[in-house]
Parts: C-alpha cells; sequence; structure tokens
C-alpha cells in the first residue's frame, strides 16, 4: 500500500471527528479536531490499528491584534511512511485537553513535555511530575512559548 493510500485509510477513520483536513505534503495528513473530539478521533484510530504514536509537539499561537492567543497539541502517527498529525487548539485563558494516556499509554512523557514547556494542563494524565526542568523551576513559566525570554525568567498569565 502506497502511503497516499494510507492516509485515504486513515482520512475514512477520522473524518466523523474532523472539522477540516489539510494535506501539507503527498505522505502527510493533518486531521484537525475540536477538544472534545480528540480521544474519540485517536481511538478511532488504534482500533482500526492504523499506525502508531511517534510523538506529541506543541504549538504557541501569542496573541496578536485582538485575538486571544492559543495553544495547540499535535499527535503524530506513523503508518508505512505515512505521517498523519491530529491537531487541537485551545486558547491561553483554558489550556486544557483530555490525557490520551487512556488510549496511548506511552503518551504519559510527552504530555508531561507540553505541561511543563508549554503550560497545558491534561486532565486525567498519570503523572505530572517534572520531566526536563528542575524542580525549582518558577510555575507558569513555560520555554516554548514564544513569549519566554532566554536569562530573564518571568511569569507569564495564561
Amino acid at each position: 500500500m502506497t502511503a497516499e493510500e494510507t492516509l485515504q485509510q486513515a482520512q475514512k477513520i477520522i473524518e466523523p471527528f474532523v472539522v477540516e483536513m489539510r494535506s501539507p505534503e503527498s505522505s502527510r495528513l493533518d486531521g484537525i479536531v475540536s477538544p472534545q473530539n480528540l480521544i474519540p478521533a485517536l481511538q478511532a484510530l488504534k482500533d482500526a490499528h492504523w499506525g502508531y504514536l511517534s510523538a506529541i509537539t506543541g504549538l504557541d499561537y501569542p496573541p496578536s491584534e485582538g485575538e486571544e492567543g492559543h495553544l495547540e497539541a499535535l499527535y503524530h502517527l506513523v503508518m508505512d511512511g505515512a505521517v498523519l498529525t491530529v491537531r487541537v487548539k485551545v486558547p491561553y485563558s483554558r489550556p486544557e485537553l483530555e490525557s490520551v494516556c487512556q488510549v496511548y499509554p506511552a503518551a504519559s512523557l510527552y504530555e508531561r513535555e507540553l505541561m511543563e514547556m508549554f503550560g497545558f494542563i491534561l486532565k486525567g494524565t498519570p503523572s505530572t511530575d517534572r520531566l526536563l526542568l528542575s524542580d525549582d523551576w518558577p510555575q507558569g513559566v513555560y520555554p516554548l512559548r514564544k513569549s519566554f525570554q532566554s536569562g530573564k525568567v518571568q511569569e507569564e498569565s495564561l
């Protein structure tokens, strides 16, 4: 099966859950879901034995003129050379998502990174222990947010 055929299969599986789909490259598909559809979309993929979770990454879209700003979590799944990214965004004022560890138990490390480096609140995650930063790192300071300034630690508001 080609990467394109593999992605067509993934598209059919997640279609009921997505708000929008994009294909940035021939071997990639991005499915944008609402926070309430994140778990059902990932569970449908797992139930269909479509790929494996290879990474979870975060993106920061800071506030701009008249816009609150938001964070985005990207769940990257891989199968036969094809990459499906399930994307979900949350506002700065409520950066909450359900933990996906109920679907992919190994996601715990990635979730800890999202919490620590971006400030996501992941409800139901099995561990909220620090992963990368020291225990004395200030609360509310997220190094992968664009507002972070190296060498100058400042509290960031959610």
